[in-house]
Order: C-alpha cells, then sequence, then structure tokens
C-alpha cells in the first residue's frame, strides 16, 4: 500500500483542519485529550502555543510520549477522514524559537504568527510534538483500500525514503 495515495490522503487532512487532538498522559497513567490549534512543518512536526502551566503542558514536560489525531468533523459519516500520529513533544526551548517560528504558524483561520518575544514571556511557550508513526482513516468502502471495514493504515506524508525530512534529524 506504499504507492504514495495513503501519503497524499493524509495530507489533504492535515492541510484542511487546524485542530489536532492531543493526547498526553497523566502522573497515574491515565490518558487526557486536549484540543489545539495546530501549525505543522513537512507533514512530521506538529507546532502549538499553551502556557507552560496548562495540563497538557505539565504532562508533555514530564511524559513526553504523546499521540494525536487530525479529523475532519465537517463531513458526513460516510466520509470521515482522519490521520493518528504518535511521537514525542517538547517544549521549544528559548535558544532555539528563532529556528522554529518562521515554520511553526499558519495565518489561517484567525489564527496569527507569535514572534519570540511573545513566546519567552510570562504567558506562552510554543511546543513540538514529532511524528513517529502515522496512519490514515480508510473507510470501509474506499474505491481502492476498502475492506468492508474501516480501519487505519500507515503512512508516511512526510519527505524522505526514510521518513526523515532530507536536511534534518
Amino acid at each position: 500500500m506504499g504507492d504514495g495515495q495513503l501519503d497524499r490522503m493524509a495530507r489533504e487532512v492535515i492541510d484542511a483542519n487546524v485542530f489536532l487532538v492531543l493526547g498526553t498522559s497523566e502522573p497515574d497513567g491515565t490518558p487526557r485529550v486536549s484540543p489545539v490549534f495546530y501549525g505543522v512543518h513537512r507533514y512530521r512536526d506538529f507546532y502549538w502555543v499553551s502556557h507552560p502551566g496548562s495540563h497538557h503542558s505539565a504532562n508533555v514536560a514530564a511524559r513526553p510520549a504523546v499521540s494525536w489525531v487530525v479529523f475532519d468533523s465537517s463531513v458526513t459519516v460516510r466520509e470521515t477522514r482522519a490521520v493518528y500520529c504518535s511521537g514525542t513533544a517538547r517544549e521549544v526551548p528559548a535558544g532555539e524559537l528563532a529556528a522554529h517560528v518562521g515554520r511553526a504558524f499558519r495565518e489561517i483561520r484567525g489564527a496569527r504568527a507569535f514572534t519570540v518575544d511573545e513566546l519567552t514571556g510570562d504567558a506562552l511557550r510554543l511546543y513540538v510534538a514529532r511524528a513517529a508513526t502515522c496512519e490514515v482513516h480508510v473507510p470501509g468502502s474506499h474505491p481502492t483500500y476498502g475492506t468492508g471495514t474501516d480501519r487505519r493504515v500507515a503512512a508516511r506524508p512526510w519527505p524522505g525514503h526514510d521518513g526523515t525530512p532530507p536536511g534534518e534529524t
């Protein structure tokens, strides 16, 4: 199934949406989910801005393993589209902000780009989750990949044959 169609399906969902649901872990292992407005770079690095004292930010600081889903809630049940990712998240340190702010933000649907100064004060921080795995939702009725049952199928929407964008580690 590595013909690129699944990768394109994942990119289309990521491009068409602006919120993801971030899954973090509580200290006792209980899952916690939080919707966040995101920006994405090369379909692998998902960015959001949050207060470091927020619940999900504290969870990321203590336990960086995360998962998230991007889905289109505007379509009918038969048109379900979603991308599921897992990886690690972190606060972007102040010394790295200049390298990240240019690619972290999409000025779409009322969003705006934040400056380095806005992300080093007392209020907000930039966070990034790097996808290690990605799956795309395939409806059971999909003309190519349908099996009669909805399922998740591995995809690799980011550039690079080994899953690493060229020039990045």
